[in-house]
């Protein structure tokens, strides 16, 4: 059932590039189909730090979905899988940690409580991080979880509680990341993490290359304006098969009465205009993840069907990724 579910998901997503020409199809379907023991991406969650809806919002956006369990979307998170080594890893922590790693354990028919071999935490910031309390001993009681970490992240959760506490109780075991420094996972995978800029009160910010076997992967969920980076994403993106982006903000103004120079995110019309001049099979390989509740491409609609028009993706949970 696994298999047929995966493959469902994997033909939804050959389906966004049918406005490839011939040969950028073949390209694609090559880089997105692979043989069923191929190692994988797993999408276990598209929002914003807060989730969707968000707490107290009674808006057009999220009013609706408080009575409607079944739309409601987790937060961004990624599922590493190698169906042949039957190992997993986590890109995220977050609130919805619980449902996550259940799902990310039915990939390979685990028992619930099997831990992935390593989380990988971006930044500090409470969609990033904060499920990690779910292995403490009001939880999980986890023995040595394997959690990666930069220098100031590996700093913020020994120094302040209630972190600490997983450390002193060895529920985690802190593993240093070093920017631009790539490492094996296992034969099959390995990792780069990134510094990107973005609002670093407790922590630096990562992003994440992910390279299989067959093809690769980047992860920026978080980013300020993608020209305070010291990397043009157009250059990084021409180095991988897929890019999971920022997608926080549709556009400016999008929160009323909030200064949204605060709160730095490229809005998905700026990303569209930096990406308008590459090649099809190029913007293919975008998909924008990390919706907050107000961004319209949570619903169906113009902003939504425009980015598919345009040859844009954007991440669904459920959705899978050959590597």
């Amino acid at each position: 059932m696994r298999t047929m579910i995966k493959y469902f998901f994997l033909c939804l997503t050959l389906l966004t590039f049918s406005a490839c020409t011939p040969s950028e199809e073949s390209s694609v379907e090559a880089s997105i189909l692979a043989p069923d023991n191929s190692p994988y991406l797993v999408v276990l969650g598209i929002a914003q730090d807060a989730g969707y809806p968000q707490a107290g919002c009674q808006k057009n956006c999220c009013r609706d979905l408080w009575a409607q369990k079944v739309q409601r979307k987790m937060v961004t998170c990624l599922g590493l899988v190698d169906p042949q080594s039957k190992e997993t890893w986590l890109f995220e922590a977050t609130p919805d940690f619980p449902d996550q790693l259940q799902l990310l354990n039915q990939e390979l028919g685990q028992d619930a409580g099997v831990l992935p071999k390593g989380i990988f935490i971006s930044h500090a910031h409470m969609g990033h991080y904060t499920g990690l309390m779910n292995l403490g001993r009001e939880a999980m009681g986890a023995k040595n979880a394997a959690v990666w970490t930069m220098p100031r992240m590996t700093s913020y959760l020994t120094d302040n509680g209630p972190w600490s506490q997983l450390v002193a109780l060895q529920n985690i075991q802190l593993q240093k990341l070093k920017a631009d420094s790539t490492f094996q996972l296992n034969e099959r995978l390995k990792l780069t993490p990134f510094l990107v800029p973005h609002r670093d009160e407790f922590s630096e910010t990562v992003g994440f290359k992910i390279e299989g076997t067959k093809a690769s992967a980047l992860f920026i969920p978080d980013i300020d304006k993608w020209e305070r980076w010291d990397l043009d994403i157009r250059e990084e993106l021409a180095k991988v098969d897929f890019a999971f982006i920022d997608g926080t903000f549709f556009e400016n103004g999008e929160i009323p009465g909030r200064d949204m120079a605060l709160i730095p995110h490229p809005f998905i019309e700026e990303s569209r205009a930096l990406f308008a001049e590459l090649p099809l099979v190029e913007k293919n390989k975008i998909h924008f993840i990390h919706f907050n509740h107000t961004n319209p491409v949570l619903k169906m609609g113009k902003e939504r069907a425009l980015l598919k028009q345009e040859g844009f993706g954007q991440c669904e949970e459920g959705d899978y990724f050959a590597l």
